[in-house]
């Protein structure tokens, strides 16, 4: 079976998919608040290059670990709440592009999977 990298429409629709993303994550005010002071196009390359890996595509990330990327955040009150308004901000921006339901289901488990890490649990 393919990657749901490949599955959901490869390189372009990962990223098409990280630009409505955080479009929809800054109009948030669940967690907009995490994202004062980023540089977001350091950000969005990251998210490129991090879902890309995660979603089975070719592992170009190179930055810190899940748990090292978020311990600032988590300092701030980063919890599952947050967590939750994330994944449920990814769905809605895969739904928006099209992504067939299971395939949504499927990329919201592999998100789960970094649930511990991102919280620092």
């Amino acid at each position: 079976m393919s990657s749901l990298f490949e599955r959901i429409g490869g390189k372009d629709a990962v990223n098409a998919a990280v630009d409505v993303f955080y479009k929809k994550v800054l109009a948030d005010d669940r967690i907009s608040s995490f994202f004062e002071g980023i540089d977001m196009d350091a950000q969005r390359r990251k998210q490129i290059l991090f879902l890309t890996y995660a979603f089975g595509g070719p592992n170009n990330y190179d930055g810190n670990s899940m748990r090292d990327a978020h311990a600032k955040l988590v300092e701030k009150g980063l919890n599952d709440t947050h967590f939750d308004a994330v994944v449920e901000n990814l769905g809605a921006t895969l739904k928006e592009l099209g992504v067939a339901d299971e395939l949504i289901q499927e990329a919201a488990g592999i998100a789960e999977t970094t649930r511990n890490d991102v919280l620092g649990k």
